[in-house]
């Protein structure tokens, strides 16, 4: 075969990696505009119909703010428990083996799988003054439910899966050959965590975490059955979207949907970013 029909061969070939390829992407940003780009430009597009000082006040209301300072405050601490105990239930699942093993691991994804009204509902009965646990804690004037507590409480339990899913294949990939050599070369526990392992994970667990955070903002029916949902106290901030919708108010609930639109979004390009350092620092190790 000559020179010329070799290169005629790699054209075809190269044209043909993605076959239909015109097609396959209009159908994708087709898709896409339908059910994520026009929901999302019409609900900015709402709110044009509001002045900027309309905007503002409807979305720096001392209950909007309030809300605010709930949703995103409870929705780290939740993430920074996770990012912890996240890693804690990776470790054991990647670097042990026991009885039950499997099951454990199964259970992870259940906040997944399971409706979040029922996750609600079940943590309420079990947390509240006449349930189980708080039954037991109530003497001790520790109160979990229908508080900012029990907000915490229902973000970890829907956060979790996002840790432990995110660092495991990370800690099942890690080279334990260097974790030898530190221990040969005399590095304790601690300082082969520290300086090995740890370098390894931080990008991922950098990503469970904010993608733990990001779910936890944006989170609704877990919440609003053991939260309580007093203002000024204990409301997040969709129950303020439900609220003005059912008031009515839709220019008041859009602006507010839009705030949690743009910091979701920021949220978005941070967790891809975490992502693309991740596979950077994959590729670098690998070579």
């Amino acid at each position: 075969m000559s020179a010329s029909d070799n290169k005629g061969a790699s054209r075809r070939t190269k044209r043909r990696v993605l076959p239909g390829f015109n097609l396959t992407l209009g159908f994708t940003v087709f898709y896409l505009s339908v059910i994520v780009l026009i929901p999302l430009s019409a609900l900015v597009f709402k709110t044009f119909g509001m002045t900027w000082d309309q905007f503002i006040a409807a979305v720096t209301s001392p209950r909007v703010m309030a809300s605010y300072r709930l949703t995103f405050g409870a929705s780290f601490i939740a993430a920074l428990v996770n990012a912890v105990f996240g890693l804690l239930v990776a470790w054991v699942l990647v670097r042990y083996t026991f009885p039950g093993k499997k099951i454990i691991d199964a259970l992870v994804d259940l906040p997944f799988a399971l409706p979040t009204a029922v996750a609600g509902i079940s943590l309420t009965a079990l947390l509240a003054s006449n349930g189980w646990i708080g039954s037991l804690l109530e003497p001790y004037g520790i109160v979990l439910a229908f508080n900012p507590n029990g907000v915490v409480i229902a973000l970890i339990f829907i956060g979790l899966p996002f840790v432990v899913r995110t660092v495991q294949p990370v800690l099942e990939d890690a080279e334990k050959e260097l974790e030898e050599a530190a221990t040969c070369l005399g590095a304790t526990r601690w300082q082969t965590f520290r300086f090995v392992i740890f370098p390894t994970i931080a990008p991922a667990l950098l990503t469970g975490f904010a993608m733990a955070f990001a779910r936890a903002i944006g989170e609704y029916g877990s919440v609003i059955f053991i939260a309580g949902n007093m203002p000024m106290v204990s409301e997040i901030t969709p129950l303020i979207i439900i609220s003005k919708l059912e008031q009515y108010d839709y220019a008041g609930a859009t602006a507010v949907a839009v705030v949690l639109l743009v910091i979701s979004f920021m949220l978005l390009l941070v967790i891809n970013a975490l992502q693309a350092w991740q596979r950077s620092r994959s590729g670098v190790a690998s070579s």
